[in-house]
């Protein structure tokens, strides 16, 4: 269980403003089910451009949803002007702190914000535009996001990059990108090791495939879904069959079809062998609805 605050859970348990405007003047969708995060944050504003109104829906930790609540109390009363400048460690901040991994969900409400008035000044549709490259292909993260919470948040790991953007948690090939832009902007202040690219073998063993097959997913795959609440099982190979079964949030998402193939089978094939596929085990029983968030 993560050591949350006493706010976090007060918010996660009674979180406020929750819902859809219909009428919205501003819209900002951030986030993908798919990866685990997704936030919708909708604003009504008086004639003086004041925010009256607030709201929000997310699908998510109780960091995601304490984040959130928290974000609507803030700027509920503000100004579009004086909205824009609330951070990421404002929200983190009026919640007491949140544990450096779920560090990205105070980014999303943030992002959510801005998307919501870039949407209302009409410079894009709803949904948030990605600016510059893809950096992680896994979580969708660009270099601009990257550079952006290095700067914000003074951070100078990828594992510290990891927690506030999720880039690099998945993978891992873009590590080496990261590090890269940490030393750029960091300079010697960045703590940065280079590892060599991982290859995969050349031939293998029915013993060695499926250990190889468990490492990947205790190291490339399992640390990316528990960081939202899921986690994965490995249920059986059968020649180049891997069978696993989704657990927590996993098993309840309904994109885990995307999660398997984008996710699951493409670290394997990447860190084991082209040859292989994935196929999702059913559960006879019926998921338990209540959530433990102890990613």
């Amino acid at each position: 269980m993560w050591d949350y605050t006493d706010k976090v859970m007060e918010h996660f348990m009674n979180p406020r403003n929750v819902g859809f405007i219909e009428d919205a003047d501003g819209v900002g969708e951030v986030g993908s089910l798919a990866c685990g995060d997704a936030l919708t944050l909708t604003f009504k504003l008086d004639k003086g451009e004041k925010i009256v109104d607030v709201k929000f829906k997310t699908f998510g930790c109780a960091s995601a949803v304490a984040s959130s609540s928290v974000l609507t109390e803030i700027v509920k009363g503000m100004t579009l002007d004086e909205a824009e400048k609330v951070t990421n460690q404002d929200i983190a901040e009026r919640l007491g702190g949140l544990p450096e991994q779920k560090m990205h969900c105070s980014v999303m409400g943030q992002e959510a914000l801005e998307a919501a008035i870039a949407n209302y000044r009409g410079k894009n549709g709803t949904a948030a535009v990605k600016v510059g490259n893809i950096v992680c292909t896994c979580f969708g993260v660009t270099d601009v996001e990257i550079k952006k919470v290095i700067h914000e948040n003074d951070l100078t790991t990828v594992e510290q990059v990891t927690n506030y953007c999720k880039a690099g948690g998945g993978c891992g090939g873009c590590v080496g990108q990261i590090e890269k832009i940490i030393e750029e902007i960091q300079g010697a202040k960045a703590e940065t090791k280079h590892a060599p690219p991982k290859t995969k073998p050349a031939k293998l063993t029915n013993i060695q495939k499926i250990q190889l097959i468990q490492q990947t997913i205790n190291e490339q795959i399992r640390p990316a879904l528990k960081a939202d609440g899921g986690d994965i099982d490995l249920i059986d190979v059968e020649g180049n069959k891997v069978i696993v079964a989704f657990r927590g949030m996993c098993a309840q998402c309904k994109m885990a079809e995307v999660t398997m193939k984008d996710v699951v089978e493409a670290r394997l094939k990447e860190f084991v062998s082209d040859d292989l596929f994935v196929e999702e085990q059913k559960d006879s029983v019926k998921p338990h609805t209540h959530r433990e968030d102890n990613s």
